[in-house]
């Protein structure tokens, strides 16, 4: 097999010298250098990228590679593909139209030209976010965020036409599209345009008056933070959504306890994660609101106790987050494609922490089928955190297993 002694020579430059060392120290610079934790480049990639076929890393980790080694990946013996520009020569330019593409929906500007609000677009709109919701288990991410997004700008439209009780009940219903919007970007692995859509949920949830409102896009601003695994802010945010706790309906006091108990499990607080999802518990034969939003509690089988598994497996309790992914995972519907995937991922890392390689390998053979399927960036990270859990076996037989299962998933990572 040939090699690709361009980079070989520069790892050893670096002081790099194994593959293993060099994959660790990239991992490392790439999560600084992009303020993302869930960048990732496996030995094996590394050692693909040293041999006679290194193929073409993805744009962000080329910027990485440039970054750390000083040079870009087509003088360091990579395969440029046609029509290769090298970041710093369009990365204004490429700034600048994925916010716009993020933003344009929420920045429209006015005026617009008025006309007649019927209130029966109130109900229009929230029978089409119900269907939003399912059709969002069933395709993922990618295919919806166009149509949820141009709706919201029809609503904001319509907003600023209508008048008294039609007004408030479009903000109300805007508010809940804009959360779905976030939950798209987010659920991409696009977190600025989360974090961007999440801020237009809490405005409208404010002009709305509306408290319920207003603690559900708390809560979503909770979850962002969560994936940033920033555990206080996560504490901070759903504390503040349930400082008046007996104004809100039950459905959103359980989503901000949950969303606590998953910030209770970042800062390693077990006892409060288990308070947290007792006391959402309790609660959940009381939820008979109408609200055509924040439904999961209702419409997801066995909903807490797929929070308790997912913070239990970031609190390292393999074999107990194990128990409940089997049980949850024995209710969720096959046609829920995307979070099955979610869930299987999370199982099999639980099954690798308590040490069961061969069964996380065999859970990760139907996920990875999944992740394909579905671009669930949030798939795809369970997927990363599962090959760090498997690390003590990569080079058994079962460690390549897994690396030849994710190879369509995470090629480029």
């Amino acid at each position: 097999m040939g090699r690709n002694d361009a980079l070989r020579a520069a790892r050893l430059r670096k002081g790099w010298r194994t593959i293993e060392a060099a994959a660790t120290a990239i991992t490392e610079h790439g999560q600084q250098l992009l303020d993302d934790r869930q960048f990732t480049v496996s030995s094996r990639t590394w050692r693909r990228w040293e041999g006679d076929r290194p193929g073409w890393p993805a744009e962000e980790t080329a910027i990485v590679i440039h970054d750390a080694l000083g040079r870009w990946p087509e003088d360091l013996g990579f395969t440029t593909p046609p029509g290769w520009i090298r970041p710093e020569h369009h990365e204004e330019d490429q700034v600048r139209r994925a916010f716009v593409s993020v933003t344009a929906a929420a920045l429209v500007a006015g005026p617009v030209a008025p006309q007649h609000v019927d209130p029966a677009l109130i109900d229009y709109f929230q029978q089409q976010l119900e269907g939003h919701y399912r059709a969002d288990m069933f395709l993922g991410p990618h295919d919806l965020i166009g149509t949820v997004s141009a709706q919201y700008q029809l609503i904001d439209k319509l907003v600023r036409s209508a008048k008294g009780e039609t007004r408030r009940g479009l903000l109300r219903v805007g508010a809940a599209y804009a959360a779905l919007v976030g939950w798209l970007y987010q659920d991409a692995g696009d977190m600025d345009g989360a974090a961007f859509w999440r801020g237009v949920t809490q405005e409208i949830a404010m002009r709305s008056r509306d408290p319920h409102l207003i603690g559900y896009s708390l809560v979503n601003q909770a979850q962002v933070r969560t994936d940033l695994g920033d555990g206080h802010a996560v504490v901070d945010l759903c504390e503040a959504a349930l400082d008046d706790a007996d104004q809100l309906v039950p459905k959103v006091r359980i989503m901000a306890m949950q969303q606590q108990a998953h910030g209770a499990s970042l800062t390693g607080d077990r006892d409060l994660v288990d308070q947290l999802i007792d006391q959402a518990d309790r609660l959940l034969p009381r939820v008979d609101d109408d609200l055509p939003w924040g439904n999961a509690c209702r419409r997801t089988p066995g909903y807490l106790e797929v929070q308790r598994a997912t913070c239990y497996g970031r609190l390292g309790l393999g074999a107990e987050a194990g128990a409940l992914w089997s049980q949850v995972l024995a209710i969720v519907p096959e046609t829920a494609r995307r979070d099955r995937g979610v869930y299987m991922a999370r199982q099999a890392t639980a099954a690798a922490a308590a040490r069961e390689p061969d069964q996380a390998v065999e859970i990760a053979r139907t996920v990875a089928t999944i992740a394909v399927e579905t671009r669930s960036a949030r798939m795809r990270r369970e997927l990363v955190t599962l090959e760090r859990a498997m690390r003590p076996w990569q080079d058994a037989p079962v460690g390549r297993d897994l690396a030849e299962i994710l190879e369509p998933v995470t090629e480029g990572n």
